[in-house]
């Protein structure tokens, strides 16, 4: 019961920190059980693990090598993956694609000593204008773009993991409530949003 209110007052400090414009870079106060933390990855050196490594340095968070010493000690975050698709947003008059909706998943788990495993799921939208007219450059800005959402999607996970720690303290009644906003998936517009308002729709 009480991991499930846990969860439910994590769910609302992320929402709120959304709500508010919250950003995790410089202007964040960590706790200090968060200030050292192990960052476990099935490809450490990979483009998903580069990204959020960077998010917590951002934040003000020393990353330590995994060991049986540390794991007892320190908050373990386990990074489970990434999971992109794409669905058609909108389409010309004669029913060709004209835009597609990017979606990018990530999940995971953080393993605080002595208080258990709470899992982290974050997800990021993104809307693109298809180019297949151009293999070469929609591949490359593809490229580009996979890589911003893996960003935000970053920053959006290292949020709930100070939300972790700021809902575990309303719960043990030592932190002033958060009251909930309205917050939504991180949605990052582009400047094929415009075909929308040209007359491009879905079905027309």
């Amino acid at each position: 019961m009480r991991q499930f209110l846990l969860y439910l007052m994590m769910a609302t400090a992320v929402l709120s920190t959304a709500g508010c414009g919250f950003h995790t870079r410089g202007n964040t106060k960590i706790p200090k059980e968060m200030k050292t933390m192990i960052l476990n990855s099935g490809d450490p050196y990979g483009p998903l693990a580069r990204a959020v490594r960077q998010q917590l340095r951002l934040s003000g968070i020393k990353l330590v090598e995994d060991s049986p010493t540390q794991r007892v000690n320190v908050p373990t975050l386990r990074l489970e993956g990434e999971n992109n698709h794409r669905d058609t947003a909108s389409v010309f008059l004669d029913g060709s694609r004209a835009e597609y909706q990017l979606v990018m998943s990530l999940s995971g788990q953080i393993l605080i000593p002595g208080k258990g495993i709470f899992p982290l799921h974050t997800t990021v939208y993104r809307a693109y204008f298809d180019n297949s007219g151009n293999p070469l450059a929609a591949d490359s800005e593809q490229d580009m773009i996979s890589q911003e959402m893996r960003e935000r999607a970053s920053e959006q996970l290292v949020r709930q993991l100070l939300a972790v720690h700021a809902a575990e303290q309303q719960i043990n009644g030592t932190a002033p409530a958060v009251h909930p906003a309205l917050g939504q998936p991180e949605v990052i517009t582009s400047t094929s949003e415009q075909s929308r308002h040209a007359g491009v729709a879905l079905g027309n």
